[in-house]
């Protein structure tokens, strides 16, 4: 008799992790390698009683209860539909697959559909966490069918990151929904470490802290209204010394990488027509930090100027204030794009439960995330985050901070894409005036696209005079 409450595929770091978390919660569970040596590494270095390990992908299905439960934890793309073939022959109707890798959602809809037509359920899950998540509690967002997510929700709900007695974890929407609050997730990560990295180099580079003294400011901060948990790793990471001398983050080169989901999420913003420009100038600053070579040649030909050291006295707190503000307007950005989704897929994201599932378990978790909560229950109609009471009196308390500190750091040539497109964002929207008019105006000259008129409605179209030679 199957004995097995889930199946996972992937024994890697974050499968191996999450099935082990499982067991820790007395669920059994099957686990399954490609590689068989895999398999058997994972369950003799972790001996637990709820975990067996299997060695080909019949006995492994066969292990399962119906309806089977089968976690693909593999590499994104091409691998889960490869892997998704293997298994059809062994599935039968009502079965489900859960997908818990970084798929993108567009995939994620592809596959639902292809598998709903053979009446077998498919679930693209955003986990979010890294390796201690996975082991001890992550954010998870699962999406799929909602009649069949009550097979899954004890198990997904039970090993997600707790706030209190509630999970962080909660049904987001059908068939690629889940997979899409993830991506944007990590969007709003890269914002978030983008922001962070350009508060470093202004504290560092302008004020001339050394990296003590930055662990000791970070770990300030985290004590109050920016505590998270990357404030948090931050200010370990200053502290952290260096066998060889000095500290680690001075060792490190100034170049970084990305997976792609910040990216996906910044062209996914494109086609909704949405601003996420934060998110959109992080991916761009680490494309940027990957030209080294052309970096250097432009360090030594562009006369950039030196750093000034009449500071204000309350410079830190400046910068704080700075930082607050913006990483209002990146969470504002984020939350704008799952407002278009809905719109745009026709799911029924609730932004109050998603912000929730945040608090704790993820990569983004942070105590300001308790405010966006409270925003969206207040008024789940909530166009911007930035009209929320809450965040609309700290942007107009804050934002002188912001300004200074963006001038300070543009007369300086440090570059802080993020903290310049937070307050971009603030402009655009609280002007009077954008140009969009002129903008008509050249459009219609140039190519008769006509315009609207503030006196009249319709669209016009004029015949323009040249007034002076070309």
């Amino acid at each position: 008799m199957p004995q097995m409450d889930i199946g996972i595929i992937g024994m890697a770091v974050m499968g191996s992790n999450l099935a082990l978390n499982m067991a820790d919660h007395g669920f059994k569970v099957a686990a399954y390698n490609r590689t068989a040596i895999l398999t058997k590494e994972v369950i003799e270095k972790n001996p637990n009683k709820n975990m067996t390990g299997f060695y080909t992908l019949a006995d492994f299905i066969n292990s399962l209860q119906h309806p089977r439960k089968i976690m693909l934890m593999i590499k994104a793309g091409k691998p889960v539909d490869m892997v998704i073939d293997e298994l059809l022959p062994y599935l039968d109707r009502g079965d489900i697959i859960i997908d818990g890798g970084n798929s993108y959602f567009e995939d994620t809809i592809r596959r639902h559909a292809f598998l709903q037509e053979k009446d077998i359920n498919y679930f693209g899950v955003g986990i979010s966490g890294g390796e201690k998540g996975a082991r001890f509690g992550p954010s998870i967002m699962p999406g799929g069918n909602k009649n069949a997510y009550s097979q899954i929700q004890p198990i997904l709900e039970a090993i997600s990151a707790h706030v209190g007695s509630e999970p962080c974890c909660t049904y987001i929407g059908e068939n690629g929904a889940g997979h899409y609050v993830k991506m944007v997730h990590n969007g709003i990560e890269y914002a978030d470490m983008q922001l962070i990295a350009e508060a470093y180099l202004i504290l560092h580079y302008i004020g001339g802290f050394d990296n003590k003294k930055l662990s000791q400011i970070f770990h300030e901060w985290n004590e109050g209204e920016l505590h998270s948990y990357l404030i948090g790793i931050t200010a370990d990471i200053f502290a952290e010394d260096d066998p060889q001398g000095g500290q680690v983050i001075d060792k490190i080169i100034d170049s970084a990488g990305q997976k792609g989901t910040g990216r996906w999420t910044s062209i996914q913003s494109l086609k909704q027509g949405v601003d996420i420009s934060m998110i959109t100038a992080a991916c761009n600053t680490r494309v940027v930090s990957n030209l080294i070579d052309d970096r250097q040649r432009a360090a030594n030909e562009i006369n950039i100027p030196t750093c000034a050291k009449n500071l204000p006295d309350n410079f830190i707190e400046e910068v704080r204030k700075s930082l607050y503000v913006a990483k209002i307007i990146a969470y504002a950005q984020g939350f704008s794009l799952y407002r278009s989704a809905c719109k745009n897929y026709n799911w029924q994201l609730n932004f109050a439960k998603i912000a929730a599932i945040f608090r704790a378990g993820c990569i983004i978790q942070a105590e300001f995330l308790n405010k966006i909560t409270l925003a969206y229950e207040k008024n789940e109609n909530l166009s911007n985050l930035m009209f929320d009471e809450f965040f609309l009196d700290n942007i107009n308390t804050n934002q002188s901070s912001l300004r200074r500190i963006i001038c300070l750091a543009v007369n300086n040539g440090i570059p802080i894409p993020a903290f310049s497109n937070a307050l971009q964002y603030i402009d655009a929207h609280g002007s009077p005036k954008i140009g969009a008019n002129l903008i008509q105006a050249q459009r219609d000259y140039f190519g008769a696209h006509t315009f609207e008129r503030i006196d009249k409605p319709g669209t016009f179209h004029h015949e323009w005079q040249e007034h002076y030679s070309k």
